[in-house]
């Protein structure tokens, strides 16, 4: 069973083991360190904790830390729209983990905040992370091509979107 947990600082060597791996970094933002230290990972939990309503949890299955999943939420015109994203430490890859967590993240970000839609990009290479969100409703609204650069390799950016309308 998987659960979405506020964060706190006893996953702390945990959450920066997990960090410190290629695949999740190749995955995500250039912001996030590489290597991700033990500093940076209590900094982030306690950035996340000190935050009234929380954008960010932590994924548990079978009552185990394995992950993170949260929401930015934009400013000005685009205040109304969320961006997500998410990972899940290598163990426990192929357990079904990610798709329960974005069910639960989606369904809390539309119940808590006040958005109408939520958008996950996606790098052309990751067609795990395309087929979880199109399992959980997304849908591929545009392919903007040659938008990232990863490790010096342009690539193209699938955007996954779910408005709430939408939903069921």
């Amino acid at each position: 069973m998987v659960a979405l947990r506020e964060y706190t600082l006893d996953v702390v060597e945990a959450y920066a083991s997990y960090r410190n791996n290629k695949i999740i970094f190749d995955n995500g933002y250039d912001k996030v360190p590489n290597p991700f230290t033990l500093k940076d990972a209590e900094d982030f939990i306690n950035l996340q904790t000190d935050k009234a309503i929380p954008e960010r949890k932590l994924i548990y299955w079978k009552d185990q830390f394995v992950g993170e999943i949260g929401i930015t939420i934009n400013t000005d015109v685009f205040r109304l729209s969320a961006e997500m994203g998410y990972f899940i430490a290598a163990p426990f890859w192929g357990h079904g983990i990610a798709s329960e967590a974005i069910k639960l993240m989606v369904d809390y970000s539309f119940k808590t905040f006040e958005i109408i839609r939520i958008k996950a990009g996606v790098f052309s290479f990751n067609k795990a992370s395309m087929r979880v969100l199109e399992k959980n409703g997304f849908y591929l609204e545009s392919i903007k091509k040659d938008a990232v650069i990863k490790n010096g390799v342009i690539l193209d950016d699938y955007i996954w979107v779910q408005l709430k309308r939408k939903r069921n």
